[in-house]
């Protein structure tokens, strides 16, 4: 199954390199997890418009944008990866 085109809407390259700072500046050679995007794609949104239909919307938008995390992915490798989708780079 093929993944929706990513929504590179200025906001979602806000959130795109947010999680990147975030993960770049904690642990970055810790092991990233599925779990750390889907749950730091809602609690970015919500930062950005607060608990509304838009955060929900920018939320999904991301989770279209951002790839999945690979087998042994360390935190930094995940963010260089954000900073090349938000700057258009292709997966």
């Amino acid at each position: 199954m093929s993944r929706p085109s990513p929504v590179l809407s200025d906001d979602t390259r806000t959130l795109l390199a947010q999680l990147a700072d975030k993960l770049d500046a904690l642990r970055p050679n810790a092991s990233m997890s599925e779990g750390i995007r889907l749950g730091q794609a809602l609690v970015l949104a919500e930062q950005l418009y607060g608990p509304t239909e838009a955060a929900y919307a920018a939320e999904q938008d991301f989770l279209i944008a951002a790839p999945p995390v690979r087998h042994e992915q360390t935190r930094g490798e995940y963010a260089a990866l954000l900073r090349l989708v938000a700057k258009g780079v292709t997966q």
